[in-house]
């Protein structure tokens, strides 16, 4: 009968930790492998941090009785291990995920050495106490205690290994762009708008070039370099590489690497101040990719936006926007729910008028910007009217999707105040019942209550629904709506994304019901 139980005691114990390690490794990679992020995570997720360590009850009622336990001693102090590595289980039990843990090449690392590290606690656990099973059972409850942190450690360890990996993979990059000379790199980065320029920039080039971009939202140093080993051939004229940023350095550590001859800001903002602190550092960033162009080279910046103007970075670029002065300028727009009708000025004097399936005010700036370096890169305007016309929406940027009676716009990749803001206006611009679901804005740092709550003032101004996703997050939100006059009865705030839609799908209307999904959140804000 002890030996059974002893069998179970250990299957819970494998099982807690297994699980804990997976349960840790999915968190940190959903956080790009930043220990910032991991920490972030852990603040918000309380039974993550504190369960583990209620393990220290049965550990020390075993160091402090061990000399005298008796049978009834050792069967609580057992009941209580097992209740313990038991709970565990529970709380790191894979559950449905947005974004499912991979197995890259990293991961498997990770776990090598986190094994390892786990063999050298079982060794020293059995140098330093005595018998067979206690010092086995300590090693399990202990090896459950750690299981979030030895992950952490194990990256610890790794951190040298991964630099020398990524540097021979940044040198192979750097290697295969020397072998194309003739190849023209547009570097594309800002707050937001990078990912849409870059998907309507391909297509409009590609009616002339043979065009490589980096796909999805690859937008980090190795992100890039996987783009280049991955896919770029001899053929390629043109290469469209988006870069982002959270810290101070991230675009120069991409133009070190790529050295643009055509740069591209779409736009400054208020974005990652977790990491940033500070709107001048986000600023600085984004004009890393300036300071990397050579001397003379092409410029192009979104003119409409109010800190490129007061940061004074149009200098010397060419400025494309809606507002007057942009040395490319759309204006006369018109808005159907098939799309966007507009006319676009150049510097020249010469106008065409566009048509786009795209909404809202930004996508006619993006789309603007395209245009711009388009033409400037020889290719005529009437040359892009059809390209234009074709234009698909970049994955979740206020993509449109009709489903029946429901027309869902789907701009869940992420949010910042001024998307926010221009999402809500696209709303706003549909006839029938408006419905917003959101989980909020993050990564906006001590700012983030404050443009949260903003959020939730204006949303009542064009929505008749408002359905927001996790009670914790959306605090700030609810406030903000709450602080307003709007229907109770059509204010609801979801557990989940799927508790959201079954609320939306129940509304009773005999109008299309237009759904605004404004930013996802991955599993480790939630």
């Amino acid at each position: 009968m002890i030996q059974i139980f002893f069998v179970v005691m250990f299957a819970a114990g494998m099982a807690a930790i297994v699980l804990g390690v997976r349960y840790t490794l999915h968190m940190f990679q959903q956080g790009s492998y930043q220990y910032r992020s991991y920490w972030r995570y852990m603040k918000t997720h309380p039974a993550a941090v504190l369960l583990p360590f209620t393990g220290v009850i049965p550990l020390l009622a075993y160091v402090i009785l061990r000399r005298g336990l008796g049978l009834g001693t050792a069967a609580v102090i057992l009941g209580l291990e097992l209740l313990y590595l038991l709970l565990l289980t529970v709380l790191y039990w894979p559950r449905p995920a947005k974004k499912k843990l991979v197995i890259t090449a990293r991961v498997k690392r990770l776990i090598v050495t986190a094994a390892v590290l786990y063999g050298l606690m079982a060794l020293l656990l059995f140098f330093l106490t005595e018998g067979l099973w206690w010092p086995l059972l300590i090693g399990l409850e202990l090896g459950a205690m750690c299981s979030p942190y030895m992950v952490l450690l194990a990256n610890l360890i790794n951190k040298p290994l991964e630099k020398g990996i990524n540097r021979y993979y940044i040198r192979d990059a750097r290697r295969m762009l020397k072998a194309c000379p003739g190849l023209k790199i547009i570097g594309i980065t800002g707050s937001y708008g990078k990912t849409s320029v870059k998907y309507y920039l391909h297509t409009l080039l590609s009616a002339r070039y043979d065009v490589l971009m980096t796909p999805e939202s690859f937008n980090t140093p190795m992100g890039v370099v996987k783009t280049i080993r991955g896919s770029l051939k001899a053929t390629h004229e043109i290469f469209l590489c988006e870069m982002g940023a959270r810290h101070v350095g991230d675009i120069k550590e991409i133009c070190d690497i790529v050295e643009p001859q055509i740069g591209v800001i779409t736009s400054l903002g208020y974005q990652h101040l977790e990491t940033f602190k500070s709107l001048d550092n986000i600023v600085g960033t984004k004009k890393e990719l300036f300071d990397a162009l050579p001397v003379g080279a092409p410029r192009f910046v979104n003119g409409d936006n109010e800190y490129v103007k007061q940061y004074r970075v149009d200098q010397g670029a060419v400025t494309y926007g809606l507002e007057e002065g942009n040395a490319y300028r759309a204006y006369d727009l018109e808005y159907s729910e098939k799309g966007t009708r507009f006319t676009l000025q150049a510097p020249d004097g010469s106008r065409e008028e566009f048509t786009t399936k795209l909404l809202g005010e930004h996508n006619v700036i993006n789309i603007t910007g395209a245009i711009a370096i388009s033409h400037e890169l020889g290719i005529p305007l009437e040359k892009l009217k059809i390209p234009v016309r074709r234009l698909e929406g970049a994955p979740h940027r206020l993509q449109p999707i009709a489903k029946g009676n429901t027309i869902i716009i789907d701009d869940a990749y992420n949010s910042n105040p001024s998307g926010a803001h221009m999402a809500l206006k696209t709303l706003g611009m549909f006839k029938g019942v408006r419905v917003l679901v959101t989980p909020g804005m993050v990564e906006l740092g001590n700012r983030e209550d404050h443009y949260n709550y903003e959020f939730g003032r204006e949303a009542v101004r064009y929505c008749d629904y408002i359905v927001l996703v996790g009670r914790r997050q959306t605090e700030s939100i609810q406030r903000g709506v709450l602080d307003t006059d709007f229907d109770r009865e059509h204010f609801y705030v979801a557990e989940d994304l799927q508790d959201a839609m079954k609320y939306v799908y129940g509304i009773l209307t005999n109008q299309k019901l237009i759904v605004l999904l404004e930013n996802d959140l991955p599993d480790n804000y939630l």
